[in-house]
């Protein structure tokens, strides 16, 4: 909101008048909640000139209006009361930001859209029964030379500058940035430093049967070496590697020397770590649960122990964080009463609640433009317009056949058979760009043909571009305006396919806005924002009847439709069913994917139902878990946050090792995330940042994606960052060196690609090339010592050529 706009005198037009003495009556005290006033003390950046105290102001805000607004009122109070009004006339309210104080830390009240009466601190000064609350407004500084430097080397090591927002079309980047440090720093606080520092890789999976039939009395032996000097001792399976140090040192009391131990030195100044590894022996787990000491055994090998200084915890320090945090209601919206325009007198609305919207959405296709024509010439094109959720088509609509030149202009309004009140947040706006070959007749009867929703069958028509744009942002505000959207290429026959079916769902558009087909849309404008309120949970006494009223024939019938293959797709009948009797189907948590399929997401009483559902999920929290069941909850079909967010909750009990049997898949599933910040997001984040080894491979998965999924770098980069901001200065030092070698390898192995005409016809020329390129790379560049990307418990030095 422009400074300007207040100084303008309000004058009433007489129907406006009309209209506020009709809705003046239906204001009723319950509404009255969300007009009240917030007495707010607001520390100034400016001090008084005689007594250098900073100068302060009381304000009374409405707590319907946004911060934005709010800036903008502090604004104009300064300019009229404080003695140096000259400094607000030179800078503009955006050049400054808002922070408190709880608990001893700093929050930035970050996000400008959000309504005042949702913020985190507005209600942490109601539990702490404060009447007025204060809020510091300090200018935005410029990030140092050191800050700057530490972001160059992490937008090295992701493969992607993060802080680069010229391809995206909203702030969801920096923001998703910004809110992923409160559980980094969570997380970092929280973690066991001795721990973290050797990463023990154990299992909490029993020893199987064909291991314990290698030992013998439960016992086994190690041998422990110290310098050049070793002793060979027996343990028992179940000691942990505390109890085999204190045991260890007790024998060894009168040979210390021997061994190299200085006498002051106790077992509490060593730790075990596996000969020739990077990995260690540690903890409270017995040495039969590490996974080196179980490969030893299936492999009849001798176990070698290294009695070893442990590592410096010191080394994992963090960079200290230069942003304050934002708390978690950043972005959120209130609930449908605070939002409502029912009874509101039209000078107290500032955001309109979407539920509010009885119209049907709509979007106005202006063109599309390319740079480059397709090979052949005669071709029509049309546009289709998809509104999806997930995989679930909530409503299509198309344009009529035009032929395809460079410059296509339609410039018509598509009308959905949806109301925008009914859109659920995930939901896609997805464009996709079809030709045919223009047939031989008028062209009246080929529009006509292109327009019966059979067209495809009279004449054959080809998907060549597409492109998605998410209906509700990130902030929960609905999309309006102008956009030109660059679009993503259909890959043709011998093109590389990659991951085709996750990548038609992605927000992201095509950076290569040189070379990329274009479409230029409209969306509805309003002259306030429009947002999706809060869900309230309320109860349903209808559940709690059902069951009694359920006959045996249709409880046998919806056991076998339960019973069925995930892969066997449900009929309508079936979902009708299931659907009905939801709160049966809720007892059987192999229901849950079956049941959520068959939620009709565009269609808001029935997401209401839906969300009442699933806070009686008792059976689903207390049932052990079923990874298959639950990474189904996680698969390209589900876009609500909420059941997303449940399927998380259930893998928070997964152990470090399983969580690395499926982090390829949990990365991948991040793909069918609507929004950069997501409960996976955060799983995977918080994982990789308490255990070494998860955080190790998470790098490698993350960074591979980014070098080769254009359609997901953006949100896979901004997981890494958070992970590379969190996992500590060795970590960090440790990849530097891994991409260094991968980089120069990958250097070399493309120049002799390309000496080499042929795959399999390798010279002896191109073999002493590809000798004389490594032995120059021996002598420059690699590193001494790195660790291997596809084993972190592996250092590698000099190459063998």
């Amino acid at each position: 909101m422009e400074l300007g706009d207040y100084e303008q005198p309000v004058v009433m037009r007489e129907e406006n008048k009309r209209r506020r003495r009709r809705m003046k009556p239906h204001c009723t005290s319950s509404n009255l909640s969300s007009m009240e006033l917030i007495a707010i003390e607001f520390i100034l950046p400016t001090s008084n000139k005689h007594t250098k105290v900073p100068e302060m102001m009381l304000l009374e805000i409405a707590g319907n209006c946004t911060v934005e607004q709010m800036k903008a009122q502090i604004w104009m109070r300064a300019i009229e009361m404080s003695q140096t009004t000259d400094f607000y006339h030179t800078f503009t309210p955006d050049q400054f930001i808002l922070q408190y104080q709880k608990k001893g830390q700093w929050y930035e009240i970050y996000d400008k859209h959000q309504v005042l009466q949702t913020l985190d601190c507005i209600l942490y000064w109601k539990v702490l029964q404060k009447k007025v609350g204060k809020i510091y407004v300090i200018q935005k500084q410029k990030p140092s030379e050191e800050v700057q430097e530490f972001q160059r080397q992490l937008n090295n090591l992701i493969g992607y500058d993060v802080t680069d927002v010229s391809n995206v079309h909203d702030d969801e980047l920096e923001f998703t940035r910004r809110r992923l440090v409160t559980p980094r720093m969570i997380e970092v606080a929280c973690r066991d430093p001795k721990l973290y520092a050797m990463h023990p890789w154990t299992t909490s999976k029993p020893l199987p049967e064909y291991l314990f039939k290698k030992i013998t009395n439960n016992n086994i032996f190690i041998i422990i070496h110290r310098g050049t000097t070793s002793q060979k001792i027996k343990v028992s399976i179940d000691d942990t590697p505390d109890m085999i140090l204190q045991s260890f040192f007790t024998k060894m009391a009168k040979k210390k020397s021997l061994m190299d131990i200085p006498e002051d030195h106790s077992e509490l100044d060593f730790v075990l770590r596996i000969c020739g590894r990077d990995e260690y022996i540690t903890g409270e787990t017995p040495i039969k649960d590490f996974h080196w000491i179980r490969q030893c055994l299936k492999n009849g090998e001798e176990i070698h122990l290294v009695l070893d200084n442990p590592p410096d915890p010191n080394e994992d320090e963090v960079q200290k964080e230069e942003w304050p945090l934002v708390d978690d209601c950043t972005g959120v919206t209130g609930y449908h009463e605070q939002l409502t325009i029912d009874g509101k007198d039209h000078e107290r609305v500032f955001t309109i609640s979407l539920w509010d919207c009885n119209r049907k959405f709509r979007v106005k296709i202006i063109g599309i433009d390319i740079p480059v024509l397709p090979r052949n010439t005669d071709l029509t094109v049309f546009v289709e317009a998809n509104i999806q959720h997930g995989q679930q088509l909530l409503s299509q609509r198309r344009t009529s056949s035009k032929p395809f030149t460079e410059e296509v202009l339609w410039n018509i309004w598509l009308e959905f058979d949806i109301k925008i009140k009914d859109l659920p947040k995930g939901a896609l706006l997805n464009l996709q760009i079809y030709c045919g070959k223009a047939q031989g007749l008028s062209t009246k009867t080929n529009l006509q043909s292109h327009e019966s929703p059979n067209s495809d069958s009279k004449c054959k028509t080809q998907l060549l571009y597409y492109v998605n744009l998410l209906l509700i942002d990130h902030r929960f505000l609905l999309r309006s305006g102008e956009y030109v959207l660059h679009m993503w290429k259909i890959p043709g026959k011998g093109e590389e396919q990659g991951s085709i079916n996750a990548d038609k769902l992605t927000s992201a558009t095509n950076p290569d806005k040189e070379n990329s087909m274009a479409i230029s849309i409209v969306l509805d404008k309003y002259c306030h924002p429009i947002a999706l309120p809060k869900h309230r949970i309320t109860s349903d006494p209808q559940g709690d009847r059902t069951r009694a009223e359920m006959p045996n024939q249709l409880r046998k019938q919806l056991e076998e439709i339960i019973a069925t293959d995930p892969l066997n797709p449900l009929s309508p009948e079936d979902k009708e069913l299931l659907w009905h009797f939801r709160y049966e189907s809720i007892k059987h948590p192999k229901a849950y994917p079956k049941l959520l399929s068959s939620v009709k997401w565009g269609q808001q009483e029935i997401v209401a139902k839906t969300y009442q559902l699933l806070a009686k999920k008792e059976v689903w929290d207390q049932s052990t878990l079923d990874v298959g069941l639950t990474m189904q909850l996680l698969d390209c079909n589900f876009s609500d946050e909420n059941v997303r967010a449940m399927a998380v909750q259930k893998l928070e009990s997964l152990e470090d090792d399983d969580v690395l049997h499926y982090l390829l898949q949990l990365v991948q599933a991040v793909k069918f995330e609507p929004y950069h910040d997501s409960a996976l997001a955060r799983f995977l984040l918080k994982r990789g940042l308490r255990n070494k080894r998860i955080g190790h491979f998470l790098f490698w998965f993350l960074r591979s994606e980014i070098a080769q999924s254009m359609h997901y770098q953006q949100r896979f980069a901004v997981i890494l960052e958070a992970y590379l901001r969190g996992c500590g200065k060795a970590m960090l030092h440790d990849f530097m060196k891994q991409v260094q070698v991968i980089e120069l390898l990958h250097k070399v192995t493309m120049e002799i690609k390309s000496v080499s005409a042929e795959k399999y016809d390798v010279t002896s020329q191109v073999i002493a090339q590809l000798r004389q390129k490594l032995e120059k790379l021996q002598s420059s560049k690699l590193p001494e010592s790195f660790r291997v990307p596809y084993d972190p418990g592996l250092r590698a030095g000099a190459l063998v050529v």
